[in-house]
């Protein structure tokens, strides 16, 4: 399985757990149409399936997301938050030197006792109540049953998550399709970027407007969410961060004419 740094291919939610997809763009970079400017950015005929296959067949399948299990799936969704994966790796680590990969175990854990063990994950207090919040969650509503808890249809389970503190839409969506293997497609700041960059969608779009703009075009198939999403990651991280590296990029040829766009 290829790993990757989830911190570095995804960029992690905020404390307010809304993404401003706005700020991920640099408005100093030259030679750019605004939104305004450009006479591609509502009449794109490139869809996204056509993505897709431009870059499977650029990087070949990423076998995404790394995890033993639904539970470690589920705490790595949580700790990857402003962190590199390998961070992560070494938080999951000490839980699993310490027998902590269990929820009964996790729940009857102090949150300032596990903020020590996942210290190496960055703001791990922080992260420490927000696991301890959502290992909470797991126990009390299901008993601790995560098959029972993954029965439940994607809507009402989205909405349960997400409403748990320090839950947002991205990291929900993340234990739902990769711990859950449940159909729905996680957004991030790179779906984000490169999806307004190339004129595909309004700069206005959030979070749910660019999962919708997905769901209505890709099959809805956990597998194909799954690919996608690593896929699209990948390219942020290599190509389409915040300062462009548009050279070599597998949808450089679907930029707009006079090249990427970026807001006013």
């Amino acid at each position: 399985m290829t790993h990757y740094s989830r911190s570095e291919l995804s960029p992690p939610e905020l404390d307010a757990e809304v993404p401003d997809w706005n700020n991920c763009y640099d408005p100093t970079l030259v030679n750019c149409f605004t939104p305004q400017e450009n006479p591609k950015l509502h009449d794109s005929n490139v869809s996204l399936n056509t993505v897709f296959e431009k870059l499977l067949e650029h990087y070949g399948p990423q076998d995404w997301w790394p995890g033993d299990s639904p539970l470690e799936i589920m705490i790595g969704a949580v700790l990857t938050q402003n962190t590199s994966w390998k961070n992560v790796e070494k938080a999951i680590a000490n839980l699993k030197e310490a027998s902590l990969m269990h929820l009964e175990r996790l729940h009857k854990t102090k949150v300032e006792e596990l903020a020590e063990i996942i210290r190496p994950s960055g703001y791990y207090r922080l992260k420490a109540k927000r696991l301890s919040n959502l290992v909470d969650y797991a126990m009390t509503r299901y008993d601790g049953d995560l098959e029972w808890m993954f029965s439940h249809d994607v809507t009402s389970l989205r909405e349960e998550l997400v409403a748990i503190n320090g839950i947002g839409p991205e990291t929900a969506d993340s234990i739902l399709l990769y711990a859950g293997n449940k159909e729905t497609f996680v957004v991030d700041t790179y779906t984000a970027r490169i999806l307004k960059r190339h004129g595909w969608i309004e700069w206005e779009a959030d979070y749910h407007q660019i999962q919708d703009h997905f769901v209505s075009q890709v099959p809805a198939e956990v597998e194909h969410y799954n690919e996608f999403h690593a896929l699209i990651v990948r390219t942020g991280n290599e190509f389409c961060r915040k300062t462009p590296k548009c050279d070599g990029c597998p949808l450089e040829c679907y930029l707009p004419a006079g090249g990427i766009l970026e807001p006013e």
